[in-house]
């Protein structure tokens, strides 16, 4: 009778909000979270357990496997693109598919232009470690610079986001709407609103959030995702039973 479900319409209004502060860091409603809450990795910052109850939400969604998994980055001049954290070559950020570099570099928070002119080549400078390789790293950086010596970068062009559940690669609410009526959440055993108390810390909550979810960096959810490959995973079980 075209009435909507109320739960996945609010949640796409949310995501609304979530889609403009990735979008339109020029806005002055970004300007203020942003003075309220601070940036880190180049992002807004969640805001705690102090924040207010909209902006909660919207963080909390915003780190959404499902928001984040059909948002990505279309590369111009790098400028804008964080080069460890954000999606803009392949399926996962680089700090996901090369963990281990990702810890182990100095750069953390640099973005791809500042790599990019700072030398990404086997004797690049942007490669800042906190210590020497060992044989297995420096395979795994051998493979990543691999994949940067096809990378080029438009200077005339700004980066920007793309939705990817919408032919136009803008975010709409109806698209998010059909998505999550299309894909319900799977029912918690524990009801949602336990999770949340004053005395336990966020970054709990949410990890609990995800296990429910079955969204946390199992080596199952890695080789659906592309990240393992089935031999890599039976060579790391095969490791661990050692």
């Amino acid at each position: 009778m075209g009435v909507r479900r109320i739960s996945e319409f609010n949640t796409a209004l949310l995501e609304k909000w979530c889609w403009r502060l990735l979008t339109d860091t020029s806005s002055l409603w970004f300007r203020v979270l942003s003075a309220r809450y601070g940036m880190e990795g180049g992002r807004l910052k969640a805001g705690g357990r102090e924040a207010s109850s909209w902006w909660r939400d919207i963080s909390l969604l915003s780190r959404e496997c499902w928001f984040s998994d059909h948002v990505d980055r279309v590369l111009g001049n790098g400028k804008h693109t964080l080069f460890w954290l954000d999606v803009w070559c392949g399926e996962v950020p680089f700090r996901v598919r090369f963990s281990r570099l990702f810890e182990l570099s100095e750069l953390k928070e640099i973005y791809v232009f500042d790599m990019y002119h700072l030398g990404w080549g086997e004797d690049g400078e942007a490669w800042r470690w906190r210590r020497r390789l060992f044989v297995r790293e420096e395979e795994e950086a051998g493979e990543l610079m691999l994949l940067l010596h096809i990378v080029r970068l438009q200077v005339d062009r700004d980066d920007r986001w793309r939705w990817t559940l919408e032919a136009s690669n803008d975010f709409s609410i109806r698209s998010a709407y059909d998505f999550l009526f299309a894909n319900p959440p799977l029912a918690l055993s524990v009801p949602f609103a336990s999770l949340w108390h004053k005395d336990v810390l966020l970054k709990v909550v949410l990890f609990a959030w995800r296990l429910f979810q079955d969204k946390l960096p199992t080596k199952d959810n890695l080789h659906q995702r592309g990240v393992l490959d089935r031999e890599s995973m039976f060579v790391c079980g095969w490791v661990w039973l050692v």
